[in-house]
Parts: structure tokens; sequence; C-alpha cells
């Protein structure tokens, strides 16, 4: 199937090649797949009775039909032309439902002896699904959870990722960091502004900064305090899994909640988002540490537990301000059954002013950089350069900053809404476990059985909010890192695949099968996570978008003290490549990187960095491989004589 797919390191959504661009390598794929189909179509054909028995017991329910078209609709996104669409749909849920099959047969056919041991195991891991919900203990289970999460996506940031930002997002908040690394609210203006030419920066007279929230790039500052900004994120990581398995603790069986840790180790999307520099993974711990400590507040009615609540609240709004709203409009309904010393809505007023306060700090920020405590410095810069109203939430002709690319429509009405929506749930499907059968199966087993219990209609709660009130902005996040827009439904989407999961074991023990819904989904995960994770490292994560970190070589190279080094090329990906090593003090004695945008513009830089060496750097849009030292150390007139 990854053989068969199209995903690549451009901006891009994946789909199966298409026939001009396919190689001999594609062409063994086809075989080894039709290869595959008959063997389980003979299969199903010695084994229908006992497979139309199994279905009956597992597809049961007046929800079928819907579970059934939502598989469809996920296995594939949507194609410019509608007949490849459809094409695509129907061969992405051909090849779905043959790998689904081929695990369950592989399952069935294996040795008795070694399914029992196997379940054995698992009901000493995960304990048993009787036990009620509570606080659990953070044992080696957990703590084995935790490292291996920190272990792989710290080996993902280094071998993959490389360590070095790959979004131009990511490159402003690495820049935002160092500067609030030193202090700073705002960078002196540089000499020459054009030459340090930044997607997402404001320009002002004076001054230049980063628009975006500041809460990120507050968390990312511990990181550059330590020399290692990259390791954030898979920390945060790591606090994520220990901080899951007590949110899902205070609602389920540790059974459950064991389980939903497996996952959450094995989702590539967690993976993945604990390898970059983006804010997604930030926001979740926020968002965990709220929800635990409002589920101890409803528990106990401890005051504390609402301070903090809100505090961690009041945090992502700093960070993602949407997410902020969905989050304290879900735990703050939540709360309201908390009770302190009897006193009804005191811990939910609690919560909420705590909230307010740390959320008020955003107020102070935006007045220091744009005079206007309501008007946020992101708004103002999308304002002044694609127009007003333009990164408004709600709909209108004026919505968007026409990345044709990636926004499906101008403006922003209902059809927008059903592709976006359309673009991230495929993604979810793919990235969330990276099963080759879709990730979302289990929810849709789920969904068809109707065994809902009560916390799974507050899971099925948080999706529908965080979903419904994306719903309201133009954008659907686009390709990077899988619907990263929707990332705080992660937690809650692992937790219904879990009780899919479950519900499943359940059947097949009534049936007395000797099989559950365990047995495959560790396979699944397993299979997972020595194909497409690797796959996936590689194909797309690996100087993705063109970046690339060659440019700490260069610099390894260069004499100590002070250097002007021009990097010709696009500003994305070569510029930006390279503006990640600037120091915050574009005067200081240290290697500088500029843009050479022509004989003008050089011309001014030259005059601003006198008496510096110089040296001329291609980047990869002109080498078409890595950057490349092309001339140095040059003097100014040298430099000016150049084409």
């Amino acid at each position: 199937m990854l053989a068969l797919t199209q995903a690549g390191r451009g901006i891009g959504y994946q789909h199966f090649m298409p026939v001009a661009g396919q190689s001999s390598l594609s062409h063994a794929a086809q075989a080894i797949l039709v290869v595959q189909a008959v063997i389980v179509l003979i299969g199903l054909g010695v084994h229908r009775a006992r497979v139309r028995s199994t279905l009956h017991r597992v597809l049961p329910g007046r929800w079928l039909p819907v579970a059934v078209v939502a598989f469809v609709l996920t296995g594939a996104t949507l194609s410019r032309d509608p007949g490849a669409y459809g094409l695509e749909l129907v061969l992405a849920a051909a090849v779905q439902l043959i790998q689904l099959a081929t695990v369950g047969f592989a399952v069935a056919s294996s040795p008795p002896e070694g399914l029992a041991r196997f379940r054995g195991f698992a009901a000493r891991v995960l304990g048993s699904s009787a036990t009620p919900a509570e606080p659990g203990s953070f044992d080696r289970f957990i703590l084995v959870a935790v490292l291996w999460t920190v272990g792989v996506a710290y080996l993902l940031a280094v071998v993959a990722y490389q360590r070095h930002p790959h979004v131009p997002d990511e490159i402003v908040y690495l820049l935002h960091a160092r500067y609030f690394a030193e202090g700073m609210i705002a960078m002196p203006a540089p000499p020459v502004p054009e030459a340090f030419n930044l997607d997402l920066m404001s320009y002002e007279a004076t001054r230049w900064f980063s628009p975006v929230p500041p809460g990120w790039p507050a968390m990312l500052a511990v990181g550059v305090w330590f020399g290692t900004p990259w390791l954030v994120n898979p920390v945060l990581g790591g606090v994520n899994v220990l901080l899951t398995y007590a949110v899902v603790r205070e609602l389920y069986a540790r059974r459950t909640a064991r389980i939903v840790v497996l996952l959450l180790c094995a989702s590539p999307w967690a993976l993945f988002m604990a390898m970059n520099l983006m804010t997604h993974t930030g926001t979740l711990t926020c968002a965990l540490l709220a929800a635990l400590c409002v589920a101890r507040l409803r528990r106990t009615g401890a005051i504390g537990w609402a301070a903090a609540g809100g505090v961690a609240l009041g945090f992502i709004s700093l960070i993602r301000p949407l997410e902020a709203a969905a989050a304290a409009g879900l735990l703050g309904l939540w709360s309201l059954r908390a009770r302190w010393r009897g006193i009804p809505l005191l811990p939910s007023g609690v919560l909420t002013m705590s909230a307010a306060l740390v959320g008020a700090l955003n107020l102070t920020y935006n007045r220091a950089l744009t005079g206007n405590p309501r008007t946020f410095p992101i708004m103002a810069y999308t304002e002044k350069i694609f127009g007003p109203g333009t990164n408004d939430m709600g709909f209108g002709a004026n919505r968007g900053l026409g990345w044709s690319g990636l926004d499906p429509y101008p403006g922003h009405g209902w059809r927008d809404v059903l592709v976006n929506t359309n673009l991230n749930l495929f993604q979810v499907n793919i990235e969330l476990l990276g099963w080759s059968c879709g990730a979302l199966v289990a929810v849709w087993l789920l969904l068809a059985s109707g065994r809902l219990r009560r916390p799974d209609w507050l899971m099925i709660a948080v999706i529908a909010t965080i979903i419904g009130l994306h719903a309201f902005y133009w954008f659907s996040g686009g390709p990077d890192f899988g619907a990263r827009y929707w990332f705080l439904i992660l937690v809650p989407t692992l937790v219904l695949v879990a009780r899919g999961i479950e519900e499943t074991d359940v059947t097949f023990e009534q049936a007395d099968s000797g099989i559950g819904g365990l047995e495959p989904a560790a396979l699944l995960a397993l299979l997972a996570l020595m194909t497409f994770v690797p796959w996936r490292a590689v194909d797309k994560y690996f100087h993705y978008r063109g970046m690339r970190p060659d440019v700490r070589s260069i610099a390894a190279g260069l004499p100590a003290g002070p250097s002007l080094v021009l990097v010709r090329g696009n500003r994305h990906p070569d510029y930006h490549s390279a503006t990640a090593y600037n120091p915050v003090d574009l005067f200081a004695a240290v290697p500088v990187y500029a843009w050479d945008r022509g004989p003008a513009v050089r011309a001014k830089l030259l005059d601003a960095y006198p008496g510096r060496p110089v040296w001329i750097v291609d980047g990869p849009t002109i080498t078409h491989d890595g950057f490349r030292v092309i001339a140095g150390p040059l003097t100014a007139e040298q430099a000016r004589a150049l084409p």
C-alpha cells in the first residue's frame, strides 16, 4: 500500500499514485495486492459461514449503514477530478477491506496455544475491565510508556527532523522563543528589512517581532535556555502519556486506560507531533492537565484543583485561543456538578476566574505590541498583509489568505466546511494509528454495536465541539502533521478506538471463539510501527518542504568571528532554513545570514556591515541538492561586483 501511495515532501495530501507515475516497484506492489486479494477471497469462500456469523455479531444495529458510509468516505480524500475521487474511494475501500480481512485471517489461523499465551499476557498487563473508574497510580507500565514516547520522539527529532524547523511557523516560534529567552518582547528592527524578510513577522520602523500568541514561544524558551529547543516537544509528548492515563482513569477502568496509553504510544500522529516545533503538543499538555484538575475537582471539591485547572485553561488561550474556547466551554460545563463544602458553583467560579486572570495576559501582551488590548498581533498582521477580515472566524466572501493550493474555494462557506472536514477526517483515519485498514475502523465498529456508555458520549461531545468550532474557520490546517487543527481530538478518539476494541473483544468472547479484538489491534499497531512510521519519517518529514540543516555544517567551517553570509534562492526554503541559525542580535560578532535578493539589496547589506568578510551560499532551490558555498571570503568590493 505504501509503495502505491504518493505523499512526498511537498505541500499536498496523500493519494494513490496515478498510473502514469508508477514504477516497477509500483507494479510489484500491485501484483502483491492482487495475490493478497485472491487469497482473501478464497478464504472468505472457504469460511463463509464463520465469516457471516462473525459479521452478524460484530456489526449489528441501526448504525451499521452509517458506519459503512463513514468507512468508505474516510478511506480517500477529495481530488479536483470527481471521477478520480470516486475511483480512489472504491479502490481505498477495497484495499482497506483486504487488509482488515488479512489481519482477521492471520489471527484466526494462529496456533491456539499462542493466542492463549497472548491473552494471558494481555490480562496481566492490562488488568480487568471490571475495575472501577478511579485515580490510578503511576506504576512501571506507565513509566515505560512515557520513556518509550520520549525516546521515539527524540529519535525522530534527531534522525528524521534533524533538529531543524521545517514549516515557516516553526521558524517564527524558534526566533520568538530566542528573544523571549533574552528578556525581549520585540527585537530592534533589522538594518535592511528586505534582506531579513520572513513569513509571519511584523516589521515596524524601530522593531520587528513575531505576531503569534506568546504562550508556546514562552514554553519553547525553556528549551532555548538549555540549548535544546527541539527537545521540548518530545518531553511534552511523554508528559501527555502520563496525563492521558490519569484523565482516562477518572472515567474508565484500568484496562481501558492502559489500552488507550498503548495506542497513544503507537500513534504516528502523536509521535510526529512530538517530533516537531509546533504548538499542538504543548496545547494538548495544558488541555489534559486542565481536564485532570476538573476531574479531581469533581471528585474532591478541593478549590486548589479549580485554581490549577483554570491556570492550565488560561495558558491554552496564550497558545491557541480557539482551542482554549473549546476546552473552557467543555470543562466549564463538566465542572458545574463540583461542590465545595456543599456550596454549588463556587468551584466553577474559581476555575473561571483563574482562567480569566491568566488569559488576561493576552491583553497586556496585545497592548504592548499593537497598542490595543483587544487587537491580537496576528490579526493586525493578517489585516495589514491580506486585508481586513481575512483571518476572522465565521463565513464571508473575504475570508482566506489566497492560498490556492490549500484553500478550496474563495471566501468561507458551507462547501468549504464540507471539504475541510473531509480532508481532516481522512488525515485522522491515516495518521492517528497508521493502520492499513484505517485507524477509525474500531470507532465505526463501536458506533455500529450501539453499546456506547456515558463516558463514550462525553468523548463524542469533545470531538464534536472541537470539529464544530473549527468549522467556522476558513483554513483546515493543511497537510502538515495530519489534521493538526483538530489535534485535541487525539485522546478522545483513541478512547473510542479502545472502546471499539473492547466491545469487539466482548462479542468474540460471547461466541467462545478463542480470539478477540485485542489480537488484530496489536498486530495492526505492530505493523504500523514497523512500516508506516519509518516510511512517513523518510518519505515525508526528512527535508520536508525542502528545509535542510546544512547551514549548521557551513557555519562550523566558517572562521570564528563576524562575517556576512549571503544566501541566494527563495525565501522558503532557502532563506528560511538559513535564518534559523541567525543570532537575535543581528550585529553580534558571529556569522549573520541575510537573503541575497540582488545587487541593490546586497549593496545596502554591505553598507550596514562594513568590514565583514562576505560568503556567498546557494540554497537548495538553486543547487537542487543541499546548501553550497560558492564564493568567499570576499571583500565588500568583490561582493558588490557580483551579478
